[in-house]
């Protein structure tokens, strides 16, 4: 990631959308009871459980892949995973000031796991696939203590590290065909392992989890069943449930309430069995009235308190709430699981906002950070998405070349282009009017599309019973909706990657792959002019005064180009590394905002063409960025699903006077 010189302004991180749901044990519950723990990009998320208020911690350089709170709730640890070749930074914090107590980096490239041991007096670590190492790191010494390798040399990888509920000096290791107990020698700076005895029984242990009197430690593995192993004499003591074993894998474990243990697995399943003691032996007992089925695979279980409540997570970045005496699950948050290819704001209002994605588009509402719409359409890929000027109807384009429109307020089909382009919609504007949509597709084409509403017959439908015969009642019947390919409009030679069209509807500007930007004529439906450069075009936009525009692609330059003559004007070195996927530019024409592979976004000044501003925080390439209409803050979607919103710099809140007027268009 490019240095942020000393003197450029940092961007404040206002609030995310979204989990890492993809990591173990990725969310977490503060002893406090008050506040949700989460990571997303580089940032780790401290988020009030009944206000929503969120505080992000930022300092990592990479994507926090793993994180711990301590059982006292004074700390808080989050470890990153980084590029080949380099070391893994750890970063302890304080939880009361939310500032960074301690930074070490003792692993390479990724650190898998990290616990603290049960008086907060070590921080167990442990390293992935080209590190294999766990390291124990004294938190009273701000110092490594000692370290070992993970797993014997005939094992596989170790996946998971759990520390002892009693014992600071004991915790456990498990992985691939590898069941570990560690016991730490601080005296003479060393850990001891000792292996699990489990006879013939080969498993991968994915989660694992210690009873709260350390007798027994449970296993989940892939192959659907767990391991209950006694934790002093390391010895496998069975094996459950014999038959019927679960789908997928078991992926995550906890205990609540000091009686219960709730599984979740790979297909879904959130199951609880009660944990029952007959003479010396326990035994587990699946409870059939306590079962859930939920959307993806559950990464992460989380008690809050004594387990009244627990909080679940899945991969699909589903977060639920349980109350353990009903087992019914409440949805908290949701997000993006996959790449977010588009965001939208409807006209003048900044409380919502559209996105899309694989299988859905999504209205999110600004203020509380909410879904409040989902719209799914199974196995597709929405590649843009556009909402019409008086808000009725939510316009996008999918990879099976058809062009769906929904209404906002149910996400129901309003109706639907078949066959729009050969090779899938990648792009899609609609002028003010909303009469005329303008679409581009993987080929190249651009097509104008005009919509009329075609009211059906009214029908007499007789009134009930009793009524006198001969007389009726009218009952209007739903509006359809016809399209008519108006234009297409043959130039470009490789997809689409973006349309925007001018104020008064009389022309549109297209960029593409091909390294050409085509300025149309909406009247006569052909080229007015056209720009070459040697990139991949990805963004366009028309400046507000719309005699120039600026045009970014997979060559680092940010263009400024002259519309009457496609002449270029200005040329911007717009980062170092990586295509600039995503820009939009303020009402008034004072700056505009990039983001691209390089995982920042920048604020740029127009007319001077320096970065005024940047943003850091996410993980993964950049897809789109845009202002919101009140310019008061700054939407950034990427590739791993996160939404981040960034308020505006200072500087730039001075000219509101460009503003657009708030009591015309969508009301929100």
């Amino acid at each position: 990631m490019e240095n942020v010189a000393a003197s450029m302004t940092q961007m404040k991180l206002r609030g995310v959308v979204g989990i890492k749901g993809q990591i173990p044990n990725g969310l977490m519950i503060h002893p406090n009871n008050k506040h949700m723990i989460y990571t997303l990009g580089c940032a780790v998320i401290i988020e009030e459980i009944d206000g929503g208020h969120q505080e992000i911690l930022q300092g990592h350089s990479n994507d926090v892949v793993c994180a711990d709170v301590s059982k006292c709730g004074t700390y808080l640890a989050s470890g990153q995973a980084t590029h080949m070749g380099f070391m893994a930074d750890i970063i302890v914090w304080d939880f009361a000031s939310r500032i960074q107590l301690a930074t070490y980096a003792v692993h390479k490239v990724r650190v898998t796991s990290i616990h603290f041991s049960t008086n907060s007096k070590y921080i167990i670590s442990l390293g992935g696939q080209d590190d294999g190492c766990v390291i124990v790191w004294s938190l009273e010494k701000r110092t490594p203590l000692c370290g070992a390798t993970a797993q014997p040399q005939s094992s596989g990888i170790t996946h998971i590290i759990a520390p002892s509920h009693t014992n600071d000096n004991i915790f456990i290791s498990a992985g691939d065909n590898s069941i570990r107990t560690w016991e730490i020698d601080a005296i003479n700076r060393k850990i001891r392992p000792t292996e699990c005895k489990v006879g013939s029984i080969k498993r991968i242990v994915t989660c694992a989890v210690i009873t709260p009197d350390d007798e027994f430690f449970i296993c989940g593995t892939t192959t659907g069943d767990m391991l209950c192993i006694k934790l002093s004499t390391a010895t496998l003591s069975f094996v459950f449930p014999e038959k019927n074993r679960y789908s997928l894998g078991v992926t995550a474990l906890c205990i609540i309430q000091n009686k219960t243990l709730i599984v979740g697995t790979g297909d879904g399943t959130l199951q609880a069995y009660s944990i029952c003691h007959k003479d010396v032996l326990v035994k587990f007992k699946k409870e059939l009235s306590k079962k859930c089925e939920l959307i993806g695979n559950v990464t992460a279980i989380t008690p809050r308190g004594l387990g009244h409540q627990f909080f679940v997570a899945t991969d699909k970045c589903h977060v639920y709430r349980f109350k353990f005496c009903e087992f019914a699950a409440d949805l908290v948050t949701t997000c993006h699981y996959s790449a977010v290819n588009d965001i939208k704001f409807p006209h003048n209002c900044s409380d919502l906002f559209v996105t899309c994605g694989f299988q859905d588009v999504r209205v999110f509402h600004v203020p509380s950070r909410k879904e409040l719409l989902r719209i799914n359409i199974p196995n597709m890929t929405c590649f843009a998405v556009d909402i019409l000027r008086n808000g009725s109807a939510i316009v996008s384009g999918w990879d099976d070349s058809r062009i769906r429109a929904f209404y906002p307020e149910t996400g129901h089909i309003m109706y639907t282009i078949n066959d729009a382009h050969k090779k899938g919609v990648t792009a899609l504007a609609s002028t003010s009017t909303g009469q005329r949509l303008i679409s581009g597709g993987g080929e190249g084409q651009v097509r104008v599309w005009e919509i009329n509403e075609v009211p059906s017959q009214q029908r007499i439908i007789p009134y009930g019973h009793g009524a006198t015969r001969g007389r009726g009642d009218k009952k209007k019947a739903e509006v359809t909706y016809v399209s008519h390919l108006i234009a297409t409009m043959k130039e470009h030679a490789n997809a689409v990657s973006s349309i925007k069209v001018n104020k008064s509807d009389t022309s549109c500007v297209s960029s593409s792959a091909d390294g050409t930007c085509i300025v149309w004529c909406l009247e006569k439906f052909r080229r007015k002019q056209i720009i070459f450069a040697n990139t991949l075009f990805r963004a366009v936009c028309y400046h507000p005064e719309e005699c120039q525009m600026i045009t970014s692609g997979t060559d680092r330059k940010i263009g400024y180009w002259e519309l009457y003559d496609g002449s270029m004007i200005r040329e911007l070195d717009g980062s170092r590394s990586g295509s600039i996927n995503g820009m939009d530019i303020s009402v008034g024409g004072e700056i505009f905002v990039t983001g691209g592979d390089d995982r920042l976004i920048k604020v740029w000044n127009y007319s001077d063409g320096d970065v005024t501003a940047i943003g850091i925080g996410h993980s993964s390439a950049i897809t789109r960025v845009k202002i919101a209409p009140d310019q008061k803050f700054i939407v950034s979607v990427c590739e791993d699903g996160g939404i981040f919103i960034w308020d505006m710099p200072e500087q730039t809140l001075d000219n509101k006077s460009d503003s657009p007027d708030l009591d015309s268009g969508v009301r929100c």
